[in-house]
């Protein structure tokens, strides 16, 4: 979910990084879902497994641009999607078509033709909002994937701050469109001194990026995650590994949060040091880590 962080949170990215806009060499490419096209990037074959990643609320596959060379380095394929409505992907104009279930149908159906291109599950991973879609692709078709990683998401509905803005959103879409919440968020963003930092090039992306999301489906998925029940106990049931990871001042769902999540899962747990509530972008090389070293974990026939 890309919003705003807190003003006391520790800075963790060089002015000069220009995160989404990162190298990452990956081939442009399409499924399709349940709503029309998903867009997605591909680094191409890769020997140690494929993963698929799952962009949060108001972000896109460029999410996750830092890390897609160091992980097809190490030998992993990794395909990064939007999901309807954000970006390149686009989405109908009904919020009710941006539910949790229905997002989960996407994720479902893309994993569905990387398994095939792959022969055997893959590694799936969610971000923020991303990680309640895809727990509930787990759920519906947990033969599909090898592993599972929340990545700075949560157990259950988004609370506190980030909920509040979420709140907020709905009277500027209704005023002015996605162009009055964007004009908004910009105001808001430009009151801290990190936002104030970005390079321009990045701020130009976020920009397109934001204007190019549905105005359904900003609020039909904020809908969604305000009222995402506890499904804790249905995932670990799958038996599936899964990996808890999280930024050291992550503002959304709080560190506690996940750690509470983590070992009612029995899951991997790891704090990702020097960053909020995005590591791929705000500590790739330390986030890079953690991925290779769990998914070798993971036997290839669970």
């Amino acid at each position: 979910m890309a919003l705003p962080s807190g003003p006391d949170s520790p800075p963790s990215v060089a002015p000069t990084d220009l995160r989404q806009l990162a190298d990452h060499g990956a081939a442009a490419r399409t499924f399709d879902g349940g709503a029309g096209t998903i867009a997605a990037l591909d680094t191409g074959p890769g020997p140690a497994g494929t993963a698929l990643m799952v962009a949060g609320y108001t972000g896109s596959k460029e999410d996750f641009a830092p890390l897609l060379a160091p992980l097809a380095a190490s030998g992993y394929r990794v395909v990064v999607m939007d999901q309807r409505g954000q970006f390149e992907s686009p989405g109908p104009d009904d919020p009710a078509r941006y539910t949790v279930a229905e997002l989960a149908e996407d994720v479902v159906a893309v994993s569905r033709v990387l398994v095939e291109e792959a022969g055997g599950p893959v590694h799936l991973l969610g971000h923020s909002f991303g990680g309640l879609v895809t727990r509930a692709a787990v759920l519906t078709a947990p033969e599909l994937f090898r592993s599972f990683t929340l990545l700075g998401s949560g157990p259950a509905q988004l609370t506190g701050g980030r909920a509040e803005l979420l709140d907020a959103m709905a009277p500027l879409l209704d005023a002015g469109g996605v162009q009055l919440v964007h004009e908004t968020m910009e105001q808001l963003a430009m009151t801290d001194p990190k936002a104030q930092a970005v390079p321009a090039p990045t701020r130009e992306f976020y920009a397109r990026r934001f204007l190019a999301n549905s105005g359904a489906g900003l609020r039909g998925m904020a809908d969604a995650m305000l009222a995402e029940p506890d499904r804790v106990e249905e995932l670990k049931a799958t038996g599936l590994p899964v990996l808890v990871a999280h930024g050291e001042a992550d503002d959304a769902w709080m560190p506690h949060v996940q750690a509470d999540m983590a070992q009612r899962l029995g899951a991997r747990y790891e704090v990702i040091e020097d960053s909020i509530h995005s590591p791929a972008v705000e500590n790739p090389p330390r986030t890079v880590e953690i991925l290779c070293d769990f998914w070798s974990s993971v036997p290839v026939a669970r």
